[in-house]
């Protein structure tokens, strides 16, 4: 136990708590067959890719990526390495791109995801399936570093849009 006082002219202080391990909610269940691992990304949506990749290369002398079109997602991805993590900068590819609906709500762009990688893909969707949380597609698809991607609904995610990706 660490633990110390304070004295003041009166009284003791303690300026030290034991730290408390706490137990898990769901004793006797087993633990996820899957692990989170770390932040691969955060993706911003962009009204405009050009401007956007230039201020984080030329004012913030960042490393960008070169654009990468991904129609099967509708999008246009750059990718702004921040050695700990990326951005993810997103532009609409076609009509029909998710991205040109969220800057249709969000004029000037904002963040829309974050993605975070797991160790096994298939059984973090069959579990967290099994607790309820809603996917946005039936089956993981192929993201932007090609590998296995799924979505989490929002609604499910305290309204974010978390993107799982097989690391």
């Amino acid at each position: 136990s660490v633990t110390g006082l304070l004295c003041s002219s009166h009284r003791a202080v303690p300026i030290f708590r034991r730290l408390s391990v706490s137990k898990p909610v769901a004793q006797g269940v087993p633990g996820p067959i899957w692990k989170l691992g770390r932040l691969n990304h955060v993706a911003i949506a962009v009204p405009d890719l050009e401007k956007a990749t230039s201020l984080y290369r030329e004012v913030l002398g960042a490393r960008v990526s070169e654009t990468v079109p991904l129609p099967e997602h509708g999008v246009y991805t750059v990718f702004v390495e921040l050695g700990n993590t990326k951005l993810e900068l997103l532009h609409p590819l076609g009509e029909k791109s998710p991205i040109a609906g969220f800057l249709q709500k969000n004029k000037a762009g904002g963040m829309h995801h974050i993605c975070i990688e797991v160790d096994d893909i298939n059984a973090a969707i069959m579990d967290l399936k099994a607790k309820k949380i809603r996917t946005l597609s039936d089956e993981p698809r192929i993201g932007a570093h090609g590998k296995p991607v799924m979505f989490l609904h929002p609604k499910d995610c305290d309204g974010v849009l978390v993107e799982l990706e097989q690391a």
